[in-house]
C-alpha cells in the first residue's frame, strides 16, 4: 500500500493519554494517513453505531469507562469487523491472549515503534481487503462454484466444519487451501480467532516460538514474554500452512499438541492448555513422504482424520467465468478500476488456459486487467501460459513498424510490466522484497528482470532522477 493510497485509509485511535493520541495523531498523518482520535471506549462506541467504520482501529487495553476488551466485545457482538490493532503495556501483555480471541488483528507493546506501527496497519487492512469484507460487515464465506467436485468438497466441509477433529487439506499451490480452511473455521461455530501459520516462511527456532510462544530471557534477543499462535488462536482454529516443510523436531511437538492438547512456551517450567482446531494443509503428497520416512508417520496418522482434495482450476473450468465475476466485484474499487466486467473475449481465453498456478494465477491476471484494462496486452500475456484463441488475424503487419499485432502485444506487454514494477518499486523507497511481495511475484525472478533491463535504484546509480525519468530513458534505451 503506498502513501497515496493511504489518503483514502482512517484510521481511529483510541487512548486515555493525551501525549499517546498526540504521537498516533502526527506520525499517522505523516504516513498520509486520516486519523480521528477518541479518548474512551464509550466515545468509540457511539461513533461506531453511526458512522461508516475506519480502515483500521488503534485500541488501547485501559481505558476509562468501557476498556477495550469490552469494545471488542461489543464488535464481535454486532457482527461488524473492524481490523483492530490492541495497544498493551508489558504487563497486561496476557490479556492481548483474551484480545485477540475477541477478534483484533495483531497487537503492539507500549512504547510504539513508529516503523511497526505503521507496518502492523498496512498489514491488517491488506488482509482485512483481502477477504473481501465490505464496511464492516463479516467477511462472505460461501463458496464461488458451481463445478460437482467442488460443491462435493464444500459438502464435506459442512458436515464435518462442528466436529472437533483435525483436517487435512491437500492440493497445488493457488488452488485455496486457506480459503477451505477459512470456511470451515466459518462453518465451526467457534467464537475464537482463526489464526494461520505458514510452515515453510520461518526457520525451525523462529517457528517453534511462532507457535508455542517463549518468554522472556528464553533466548538472546527475548526481551518480554510472547504468546503463541496456539495460544492466541484459543478456542479457534489454526492453521498449519505447509504442514510438509516443518522440521522433525516441531512435528514430534505438534504431535504432542495433536495427542494431549498440551504445549509449552519455550523458556516455561509449565504446560499450557490448546483447544484449538487443528487445520494442516500440503500440495505435496503427505502420505508418500511419510513412507519414505520424510514426514512423521504417527502425525500423519493423527492430522488425516477428514481429508479433503482440493482439484486444481483446469479440472473445473465451469468455475472460470464464476471466479471471474467474483475477482471483478472483489478488487474493481480497491484498484478504481471503470472495468465492471470482463470481455467475453478474455473469458473465452481464460477458459482455455491450462492454469499452473490456479485460482492463485488467475487472481492475478483479472488484477492486472482490472489495473491495465487492455485486451491485446492481456491476451498477449496469456500466450505465455497456453494456448489462447487469437484476437485478430495472425501476421498483420502494422505499416509504421513492420511488427505484426502479435509482436506488438508481446512489447506493450513488456512495456507495461516494466512500467508497474517501476512504479511499484517506486512507492516502496526500492526495497526489492516488498515489491516483490506486492506484485506477487518470486524475488529472483524480479532481480533477474531488473538486470536483464539494467534498471537500478536513483542511490545506486548516484542519479537523482525521478522513477518517470529512468522509465523514460530505459524506452530510449530500447529495453
Amino acid at each position: 500500500m503506498s502513501k497515496r493510497d493511504s489518503m483514502n485509509r482512517s484510521i481511529w485511535a483510541v487512548d486515555a493519554d493525551e501525549s499517546t493520541r498526540s504521537f498516533l495523531s502526527h506520525f499517522l498523518s505523516s504516513c498520509g494517513f486520516s486519523v480521528t482520535c477518541f479518548e474512551s471506549g464509550a466515545e468509540v462506541l457511539c461513533h461506531l453505531a453511526s458512522a461508516r467504520p475506519p480502515s483500521a482501529l488503534l485500541l488501547d487495553i485501559r481505558l476509562p469507562d468501557v476498556g477495550g476488551l469490552e469494545v471488542l466485545a461489543e464488535l464481535l457482538k454486532s457482527g461488524r469487523r473492524v481490523p483492530t490493532i490492541v495497544l498493551s503495556s508489558v504487563e497486561h501483555v496476557r490479556t492481548v491472549v483474551k484480545a485477540i480471541r475477541l477478534g483484533a488483528s495483531d497487537y503492539l507493546v507500549k512504547p510504539l515503534n513508529g516503523i511497526e506501527l505503521e507496518s502492523a496497519i498496512r498489514q491488517v487492512i491488506e488482509e482485512n481487503e483481502e477477504t473481501g469484507s465490505v464496511d464492516g460487515a463479516a467477511p462472505d464465506v460461501a463458496f464461488a462454484t458451481s463445478s460437482p467436485a467442488m460443491l462435493q468438497v464444500q459438502g464435506v466441509c459442512d458436515q464435518v466444519a462442528a466436529a472437533d477433529v483435525p483436517v487435512l487439506i491437500l492440493g497445488e499451490s493457488g488452488v485455496g487451501k486457506e480459503v477451505l480452511a477459512r470456511y470451515i473455521h466459518a462453518k465451526s461455530g467457534r467464537a475464537d480467532s482463526f489464526v494461520r501459520v505458514n510452515c515453510a516462511a520461518l526457520p525451525t527456532e523462529l517457528l517453534e516460538s511462532e507457535l508455542f510462544g517463549h518468554e522472556r530471557g528464553a533466548f538472546t534477543g527475548a526481551q518480554r514474554e510472547k504468546p503463541g499462535k496456539f495460544e492466541l488462536a484459543g478456542k479457534g482454529t489454526i492453521m498449519l500452512d505447509e504442514i510438509a516443510e516443518m522440521s522433525p523436531l516441531l512435528q514430534a511437538k505438534l504431535l504432542h499438541v495433536v495427542q494431549d492438547g498440551e504445549y509449552a512456551r519455550l523458556g516455561a517450567t509449565h504446560n499450557l492448555q490448546s483447544e484449538a482446531r487443528i487445520i494442516a494443509a500440503t500440495n505435496k503428497n503427505l502420505q508418500s513422504l511419510a513412507a519414505k520416512g520424510e514426514f512423521r508417520e504417527d502425525l500423519y496418522f493423527r492430522l488425516n482424520v477428514i481429508t479433503v482434495e482440493i482439484p486444481p482450476l483446469r479440472e473445473r473450468k465451469e468455475d472460470i467465468p464464476i471466479l471471474c465475476r467474483h475477482f471483478v466485484e472483489k478488487y474493481k474499487s480497491k484498484y478504481r478500476s471503470p472495468v465492471t466486467e470482463l470481455p467475453k473475449e478474455l473469458v473465452t481465453a481464460f477458459m482455455q488456459c491450462p492454469w499452473p498456478g490456479n485460482v492463485r494465477q488467475l487472481e492475478n491476471a483479472i488484477k492486472r486487467f482490472l489495473i491495465l484494462p487492455n485486451l491485446p496486452l492481456a491476451l498477449s500475456d496469456l500466450e505465455r501460459i497456453g494456448p489462447v484463441p487469437e484476437a485478430s488475424p495472425p501476421a498483420c503487419h502494422s505499416p509504421n513498424t513492420g511488427l505484426s499485432l502479435k509482436e506488438l502485444s508481446a512489447s506493450a506487454a513488456e512495456q507495461a510490466e516494466k512500467e508497474l514494477i517501476l512504479r511499484t518499486l517506486a512507492e516502496v523507497n526500492w526495497n526489492r522484497k516488498q515489491a516483490a511481495k506486492r506484485l506477487d511475484i518470486c524475488y529472483k525472478s524480479l532481480l533477474n528482470k531488473l538486470h536483464r533491463w539494467q534498471l537500478r535504484s536513483q542511490a545506486e546509480t548516484g542519479q537523482h532522477q525521478s522513477a518517470e525519468t529512468e522509465l523514460r530513458r530505459a524506452v530510449a534505451r530500447g529495453i
